[in-house]
Order: C-alpha cells, then structure tokens, then sequence
C-alpha cells in the first residue's frame, strides 16, 4: 500500500471544498482499495503508546468554538481489532497496549478521511503519540510499521508540519512568515532527498516557531520512517500556507497520483474569528 502524511489544518476543512481537500480526494481515489487505514493523528497525544482495538470506533469532536454543522458530521468507519495485535508484533521490542473504550477517531482522523474515503467502509485504526519519546523515536517506530504495507494496510499520518496556533494572523489567510517557510522547505528537502535524516529538524533554527507544541509534527516522522525503510523518498500531493503559522504542505510515497502543485492560490482553510486559544486546529 502507498502512504501519506497530510496537513489537515482546521477541522472545517471537513466541510470546505479547497485545493487541499481535493489533492485528498485525490489521493484516496488513486490508492487500491486497503484492508484498513492506520491513523497517527496529532490529536491523540498520551504518555504511551497505544493503538484503538475497537470494533466500532466512536466519531470525537475534540475541539470547540465552531459551527454546529461540524459537531454534526460522523464518520461510521469500523475499526478492525486484529490490526491492534499486528501493530503490536510489527513494532516489537517496542510497546503498544490496547484501546478498547477511551479513544476513537478524533478530528486530524476523520477531517481528512470524510474526503479521502468518504464512505467510510474502510476499517480504521489509531496509533497514539506518545510525548515521553523523543523525535528519532518517533522516525524508528514509524520504520517498523513498514510490514504492515505489505498487508495492505494504509499507513495515514496526519498534523501539520508548520503548526502554531499563537502566531496565527487571521488576515493573512495564504500567507507563510519567513520562519514558517524555511522550516517548511527544509522539510521538502529532506522528505524529497533524505528522509531518514527528518527527525533532524527538531535542531532547525525556526523548530520552536514551527512546532511549539511537538504533536502536530511527529506524524510527519512516522511516514518519513516509512520512506527510509523503503529507501524512497516522499513526493509532495499539495502545499501551502495559511494565516503565516500552518503549512498545509502534504506527502505521499509511493503513488502515482500527479502533485497538486505549489504556491498559495485557491481557497485556505476556514477557522472561526476567534483567539487562537480557543480553538483546537
């Protein structure tokens, strides 16, 4: 199965039609169909490892401060408990416990599944970050996950490589600052050349403008781990930035699937006008 990390932005975006949304239809009409898709989203963030062994993961509306047309939206997928033991055997010695009653799919899930696979009749699991590890942790597990391409299984990473929510200028809705964009194209490269080196950027001069808070950018390291166990490099499906602190830039392996293209144009990801910290992107 190919894979992807993709820049999710607000979680409106699960109801926007935008130049990002449609590179995510996209991709998911170019993939095979796969026996299910492994979710590492930067929403589930706990002090361990963990992955949803459910058989009906419920819909989680982790955010607030929008629409009521947002907390409306379900994504029905089934989850498929099997997949928790073989997570479990692929990332051996490392370990990865069983959730079967507290998580379930968050919105860095099912904002970008409700466009990729909209009919939700694909099984879906999580994997949770765990914040005790540090990033080339992060690169390494996401390594080990690589077996379970060959099961046809759809290893999905889902953050935002730029992501700080305090920085945000709602004026500015296309825009990147410089910082924002150094860090990004420095991810370009190394996702493009050298992915095995990506658990580097925590180093990069612009890394505490870019990532503030880590979550939004170790998924971004489980596909790059991907990419380094099969010694090829990600491509970019779209890129881009909105209100100067998000990137939505986006990365898939192993596809066909043309890129969306560079640059700002189209229409950005809708947030409400509220203060950054009243909102959950």
């Amino acid at each position: 199965m190919p894979a992807a990390f993709l820049g999710h932005g607000s979680p409106m975006n699960a109801l926007e039609r935008n130049r990002f949304t449609d590179a995510w239809r996209a991709f998911g009409a170019s993939v095979p169909r796969p026996r299910a898709i492994l979710m590492v989203s930067a929403h589930w963030t706990i002090n361990a490892t963990a992955v949803t062994a459910m058989p009906r993961p419920k819909t989680i509306h982790d955010f607030f401060g929008f629409p009521q047309a947002l907390f409306d939206v379900q994504y029905p997928a089934l989850g498929l408990p099997e997949l928790a033991e073989e997570v479990a055997d692929a990332v051996q010695p490392d370990y990865v416990g069983a959730d079967h009653d507290s998580w379930g799919l968050d919105h860095g899930a099912w904002s970008v599944l409700v466009h990729a696979f909209p009919d939700a009749d694909i099984p879906v699991v999580q994997l949770s970050l765990n914040l005790l590890k540090p990033p080339d942790w992060h690169l390494a597990l996401g390594a080990k996950l690589a077996s379970l391409r060959d099961r046809g299984v759809l290893v999905i990473g889902s953050g935002n490589v730029v992501h700080n929510l305090r920085a945000i200028d709602w004026q500015q809705p296309d825009a990147g600052f410089d910082w924002a964009r150094r860090f990004d194209e420095h991810a370009r490269q190394l996702m493009t050349e050298r992915p095995a080196d990506v658990a580097s950027l925590a180093t990069h001069r612009d890394f505490h403008h870019a990532a503030p808070t880590p979550e939004h950018f170790l998924p971004l390291l489980y596909i790059a781990g991907l990419a380094a166990a099969e010694g090829a490099p990600a491509r970019v499906l779209v890129d881009g930035y909105a209100f100067g602190s998000l990137s939505m830039t986006s990365y898939t392996l192993d596809t066909a699937l043309p890129t969306a293209g560079s640059g700002s144009g189209g229409s950005a990801p809708f947030a409400p006008d509220l203060p950054a910290e009243q909102t959950n992107i």
